[in-house]
């Protein structure tokens, strides 16, 4: 197979654009979207997603329903439940549940259960609950929104990567994870990767974007 065209970009924006190129599409939200879902996979979680919470307002369309449709069915076709990551990371789940509103409608559209409601806190997050099996998303104002605008846009798939460590996963370990993790479903689907920096303001996703392009080209040219 010919090696397929590797780009980085930021933001929802960007994350949009890439998805109605037909890219595959990798979210990079180091503090704490990405991580904490990459920590997620760690600990034995089927799938992962993320969307936007309640009024975020990109320059591009959103859609949390659909995103807590999409995540729904496949915890039904699973049989298993959904754990929801959102802010703030202090407070109650009322605190949390009442800015995912949206998302929570696409889930109870799709009968999924709702298991848990987790602060957003990366590598740490598996602590808190037991992941193995579940279907976890991330509704955040950045990566949760980079996410959302992918799915939203037609990408045909969204995944997401960091540089963090992780419980399981140190040194360039998470980042190699992240380049072929995307490799392998670039090649599936014969398409292009774009990563993203889910915030252009956020130094980190830059260099933690520019690091998971450089791994994935590398991977590519051994």
């Amino acid at each position: 197979m010919k090696v397929p065209v590797v780009k980085m970009t930021v933001n929802a924006s960007g994350a949009a654009a890439a998805a109605r190129e037909g890219d595959v599409v990798v979210i990079v939200d180091v503090i704490d979207m990405s991580t904490t879902l990459e920590a997620a996979l760690d600990a034995g979680a089927c799938a992962v997603f993320g969307a936007a919470p309640d009024g975020a307002a990109p320059p591009v369309a959103i859609d949390p329903v659909a995103v807590g449709l999409l995540a729904g069915r496949l915890a039904r076709e699973k049989n298993t439940g959904v754990v929801v990551v959102t802010e703030p990371r202090v407070g109650s789940d009322d605190d949390r549940l009442v800015r995912v509103k949206g998302l929570s409608r696409g889930l109870a559209r799709a009968g999924a259960v709702i298991k848990a409601v987790l602060p957003n806190i990366g590598a740490e997050t598996p602590k808190l609950c037991d992941l193995q099996n579940q279907v976890v998303i991330a509704a955040t104002a950045t990566g949760g929104v980079a996410y959302d605008a992918a799915v939203n846009a037609g990408a045909p798939a969204v995944l997401t990567g960091t540089v963090a460590r992780t419980m399981h996963q140190k040194g360039a370990a998470p980042a190699r994870t992240a380049a072929a993790r995307a490799i392998q479903k670039a090649r599936a689907l014969d398409t292009g990767i774009t990563v993203v920096a889910a915030s252009g303001n956020s130094l980190e996703d830059v260099l933690a974007a520019e690091y998971i392009t450089r791994a994935i080209i590398e991977e590519y040219l051994r």
